[in-house]
């Protein structure tokens, strides 16, 4: 299989999986989110360990980054808001609020472009910013729909799209910054679940043998598809993951609106009416704009092209400019951020 076509799989596979995982919490109802998110750090950490050994990346890399304040600081900030993020998810599939889980992540794109033009000054196109309108006023129709603002997706929207924006400051590929990343949280984590047990409140050894290994399983269910993904964004562009990203909402739509039987009146197919056609407009800028960029030279070494700074440390496919470790790379107005996702 040729290796773009083996790219798109995998990516797909990731964001597959990313989808359906709003089938997995719920199983866990016996506990707490809180207690789930808990349990769901200190096992990451021993599954990110596994990954590391079987994708034979090495450990030589880590003490630089722990002694390293400038470095270790943007992990720990993006370590807080994608624990925010992971609790907002659990919480909502647990309580059977997982269309709110899919709006966060169909709006969370034009959450990115916000926060791009706030922190990064970046100007938007005229059709970008119909985009924006657009999802505003979905959240808006949503608002009056639900009697009260979708903070759920809000929540997870917004720590998602500033989790984005920090990891421009790591200086480290997803692997690595997501293990340092629940590195931070274990501790923390661990002290919560030994609190929870000794306080006998936790239900990791007192509900039964499944529930014990769906919450170890939990850490495998979040790096499995980051090890995808980390694959996948190595072989595709990143307009293609930017289209691939819309799998996991979609899935969560439909297990929020037929599995689950949330209710769907009128206002709320309004609310996603407008979210949907929100995106159409991005992608088809999106589109457009990576049409009129000029093609990098054919005769140009593929070193030269920067081919291998595609990934998250790199910048823009083609960008030659080296960037300082702990300084972002300046992203495009609309540019789809590529952070690990968090589900």
């Amino acid at each position: 299989m040729p290796e773009s076509k083996r790219g798109v799989a995998l990516g797909a596979a990731a964001f597959l999986l990313w989808g359906v995982a709003a089938l997995y919490w719920p199983l866990l109802s016996a506990s707490e989110p809180s207690e789930i998110l808990a349990h769901r750090m200190v096992w990451a950490l021993l599954a990110m360990c596994v990954v590391l050994l079987v994708a034979r990346r090495g450990w030589s890399w880590l003490p630089a980054v722990v002694r390293s304040p400038r470095r270790l600081l943007p992990v720990a900030a993006a370590a807080v808001l994608i624990s925010l993020n992971w609790w907002g998810f659990i919480y909502a599939v647990s309580t059977e609020q997982t269309l709110q889980a899919s709006l966060a992540y169909f709006i969370n794109p034009l959450m990115s472009v916000c926060l791009g033009v706030v922190l990064f000054s970046e100007r938007l196109r005229t059709l970008q910013w119909v985009a924006v309108g657009l999802g505003v006023l979905a959240v808006t129709v949503m608002t009056v729909a639900y009697g009260a603002a979708p903070w759920l997706s809000l929540l997870m929207a917004s720590s998602f799209a500033a989790y984005g924006a920090v990891k421009k400051y790591v200086d480290l590929d997803g692997m690595q910054s997501l293990t340092v990343e629940t590195l931070v949280m274990f501790l923390p984590a661990l002290g919560f679940v030994v609190h929870l047990e000794a306080t006998g409140a936790g239900t990791a050894f007192s509900v039964s043998a499944g529930h014990t290994a769906l919450l170890v399983g939990g850490g495998f269910v979040t790096a499995l598809p980051l090890l995808l993904f980390g694959v996948a964004a190595r072989q595709i562009p990143l307009s293609v993951i930017g289209m691939l990203q819309y799998i996991a909402p979609v899935i969560m739509f439909f297990v929020g609106w037929l599995v689950q039987g949330e209710d769907m009146p009128p206002s709320r197919w309004l609310g996603f009416a407008l979210v949907w056609l929100a995106l159409c407009v991005f992608a088809f800028e999106q589109i457009r704009d990576l049409r009129s960029r000029p093609r990098p030279r054919a005769s140009a070494p593929a070193g030269e092209r920067g081919e291998e700074h595609g990934g998250e440390q790199g910048g823009e496919p083609g960008d030659q400019r080296p960037r300082e470790a702990g300084r972002p790379r300046r992203p495009l107005a609309g540019e789809p951020t590529r952070p690990d996702p968090a589900d």
